[in-house]
């Protein structure tokens, strides 16, 4: 067969790539020549496949990590067999209810029901399990400042779609209790039918215009509150949910290694990688899967990212399907991850979380 670099593989190739990546897959150790030979049904002696392996090395498709070792997937060889070569394992029914059950929004914020998803993620493929949580477009129900102690404050936005926001703020010196019930109650009373994007307008008008009967510093207050809000959520990105990134550093003992994965979790807290993610999701239909630095996220930490749309809106699309992509789900993982296991998962999680938020 072909792969995507137009690499043209026999059979026999065929077999030997698939059944080393499979090996590698379980250990995450080189795989020889004899152990192939034990496995595969083709009556090949080792220095047979040795040859086959020589070709594949040649090719790009394997490598060898040190001298005389067995041999090793290159980020190319996992590309064309997660194109072309893998079989999937199929989820069985109880799997599929267990997934709906986690993912069910009853008596939840849709921000609790969406980091579930993501604990949920992380659980069944061994890695960082993410979402990123669409930007919610509801009608605001509540707004709450909390004191946390002298010049600072928390915002507590509740959406009418259940969607609750936390963010703290910085409060001016000086500024007494009172001030941040005054600075909720001002803005509760115009909240009917508003959007946090039209609410922060109306608002704006008053304060310009002197109508809030606020003073200066509960104005402030309020005009904190709004800005941090609209502005943490960032205007038709969202945020990113991140569960089990502990998974990606087990078994790490290589300085350097730890050092690129802490860089990772930097950048992934960042709102241009949740912009990224996103991009990522709508760049084709279903799961996308980047290995290694074909994802400009992971440098050469050697990851693999798997992900799917999380799609809401009009049902547009082919059957009805709808077509907006309202955010992002997927795991972060080794590059050796159960591709066969992960990706079926993801596509249902994907499937489940549109439906709720459809």
């Amino acid at each position: 067969m072909a792969s995507p670099a137009g690499t043209a593989l026999d059979n026999r190739s065929t077999l030997i790539l698939r059944e080393l990546v499979e090996l590698y897959v379980q250990t995450g150790e080189p795989v020889g020549s004899r152990t192939l030979s034990r496995r595969l049904p083709l009556g090949l002696s080792p220095a047979s496949i040795r040859n086959v392996m020589s070709d594949l090395e040649e090719a790009g498709l394997i490598y060898a990590p040190h001298t005389s070792a067995g041999r090793l997937p290159t980020e190319r060889g996992l590309r064309l067999f997660v194109d072309g070569l893998l079989e999937f394992g199929d989820l069985t029914e109880l799997e599929r209810e267990a997934i709906s059950a986690r993912c069910a929004a009853h008596g939840r914020s849709l921000q609790d029901t969406l980091a579930e998803a993501s604990q949920m993620l992380s659980g069944l493929a061994g890695a960082a399990g993410m979402v990123v949580a669409p930007k919610s477009d509801a009608a605001v129900r509540h707004v709450e400042f909390v004191p946390l102690g002298p010049g600072r404050a928390l915002v507590v936005l509740v959406g009418a779609d259940g969607q609750v926001e936390n963010r703290v703020i910085e409060t001016p010196p000086g500024l007494p209790p009172s001030a941040l019930v005054q600075a909720g109650n001002y803005l509760n009373a115009r909240l009917t039918g508003h959007t946090l994007d039209q609410l922060r307008s109306l608002v704006g008008e008053e304060i310009s215009a002197n109508r809030t009967a606020l003073d200066a510093l509960t104005n402030q207050v309020v005009e904190a509150g709004l800005g941090t809000l609209a502005g943490g959520s960032g205007k038709g990105s969202g945020s990113l949910i991140l569960r089990g990134q502990a998974r990606l550093l087990e078994n790490l003992d290589h300085i350097a290694r730890i050092q690129e994965i802490q860089t990772l979790f930097e950048r992934l807290e960042a709102q241009e990688a949740t912009l990224r993610l996103l991009e990522m999701a709508q760049r084709g239909e279903g799961v996308q899967i980047f290995i290694g630095a074909e994802n400009a996220l992971f440098s050469s930490a050697g990851l693999s990212m798997v992900v799917a749309p999380i799609l809401g809106g009009p049902g547009s699309g082919p059957g009805g399907r709808p077509e907006k992509v309202l955010g992002a789900i997927g795991v972060i993982g080794p590059t050796r991850i159960n591709y066969g296991r992960v990706i079926p998962v993801v596509d249902y999680t994907a499937r489940v979380l549109s439906g709720l938020l459809g």
